[in-house]
């Protein structure tokens, strides 16, 4: 049997203090298996991004356990959880987060400076390349349209070789063609690479092309209703 790559279990996580005090996530129990596509749907304020930053460890847990790549995130200090993200994981945002200042290649290549790669920059260039922006690398962020930030937001989380890539809504600022554009080279890279891809979205034509779906309500997973039998 296959090994989780991604299991939590009995996950709750509460934000704020007192009064203003909410329970984001209620008792998530979450098993992904290795190379699998999975969709996490549900309205707003379900708990849905902040599963996902449980997942890439930049969200600490209040009770439960959280296993990813066979390793206990509970326990590890802030940099043991940055250095496990760094070779871990890819994490793709709505809004791009990529550094004004930095040309494409150079926002591709610092996490793998960061990590303490041979070759960044060459790294950097063939992801770019591999992203069909081999003609767009040294413009900067503001020189490039949403769809063209977006693609090296996703060569950056595909530079390191993650074994798991995690995107939060990563269509939701793009118009619809850009969007189903972005969307077709999210999957084809996870499944060239064989990567676990684990997305947000709201949108239902993306959720659908996942392998499977799961329902977020109120911070808890919703469990799909028991089939019937046929008398």
């Amino acid at each position: 049997m296959t090994e989780a790559v991604i299991e939590l279990k009995d996950v709750s996580l509460t934000l704020g203090e007192g009064a203003s005090s909410v329970d984001v996530l209620k008792g998530v129990g979450l098993s992904i298996s290795p190379g699998e596509a999975t969709g996490i749907v549900g309205p707003s304020g379900s708990g849905k991004s902040t599963l996902l930053m449980v997942l890439a460890g930049l969200e600490r847990v209040d009770r439960g356990t959280v296993r990813i790549a066979g390793e206990l995130l509970n326990g590890k200090s802030e940099d043991q959880i940055a250095s496990f993200r760094g070779r871990n994981i890819g994490i793709v945002f709505q809004s791009f987060h990529l550094i004004p200042n930095m040309t494409a290649l150079e926002n591709v290549a610092v996490p793998l400076e960061l990590a303490g790669h041979a070759d960044p920059f060459a790294v950097a260039e063939r992801e770019l390349a591999a992203v069909g922006l081999s003609d767009r690398v040294t413009h900067y962020p503001g020189e490039l349209s949403g769809g063209e930030q977006q693609r090296v937001a996703i060569a950056r989380a595909l530079a390191p070789s993650p074994s798991i890539l995690i995107a939060d809504e990563p269509t939701g600022n793009l118009d619809q063609a850009t969007g189903k554009q972005v969307a077709d080279l999210l999957f084809a890279k996870a499944a060239e690479r064989g990567m676990t891809l684990v997305l947000v979205t709201h949108d239902p034509a993306l959720a659908a092309r996942c392998s499977r779906q799961v329902a977020m309500r109120s911070g808890s997973i919703e469990q799909p209703p028991p089939v019937k039998a046929i008398a």
